[in-house]
């Protein structure tokens, strides 16, 4: 397995693996692992050769009310867990190398975005939408595997796909019989 936290190396690694004919699939995750993570990891094997699970806590993600310094951290227990199934890449950046100083974009996304979770965490599906649309850009990845739990976030990651016309495909996965 290996972990990458910068551009060149992530780019040389999907580069060696299209050159080896694999296909790739992407498992996007803000670590603390549980097992509906490892469920889709798994799933995610099946798609593909290769399999790339980024760990990134985005902070587009949480509200000026919530607190992103108190959200859970263990890399080292999720490299071991995402290791002992075998994944291949561990995509890892930094706040800066996801959004460097002067970033400006961000995707907005109405329909499947309001509502719900849209209306009690305005600017909450902005965030995924947008690190969703970059991880699947940087990793260049054929499929990618979200939980169906969070039945609102895949509504919304599979229209920014739709509207976009992204090159990748959206498995959803069910993880209800599994905590987390």
């Amino acid at each position: 397995m290996r972990v990458i936290r910068d551009f060149a190396a992530l780019r040389a690694a999907t580069a060696a693996c299209r050159m080896a004919g694999q296909r790739l699939a992407l498992v996007p995750t803000m670590g603390a692992l549980h097992e509906g993570h490892l469920a889709l990891v798994t799933e995610a094997r099946r798609h593909a050769e290769a399999v790339v699970v980024s760990i990134f806590v985005n902070p587009l993600q949480f509200l000026p009310t919530e607190d992103l310094a108190r959200y859970p951290r263990d890399e080292d227990g999720d490299l071991r867990k995402l290791e002992s199934l075998g994944t291949d890449l561990v995509w890892m950046p930094d706040v800066a190398t996801m959004y460097p100083p002067g970033a400006a974009t961000t995707i907005e996304v109405t329909g499947p975005a309001q509502g719900f979770e849209g209306t009690a965490r305005p600017g909450h599906f902005r965030g995924v939408a947008t690190v969703c649309t970059k991880l699947f850009s940087q990793t260049g990845a054929d499929v990618a595997v979200f939980g169906e739990k969070d039945w609102q976030q895949l509504q919304v990651v599979k229209r920014v796909v739709a509207d976009l016309d992204l090159p990748i495909r959206i498995i959803p996965h069910d993880t209800s019989a599994l905590n987390g």
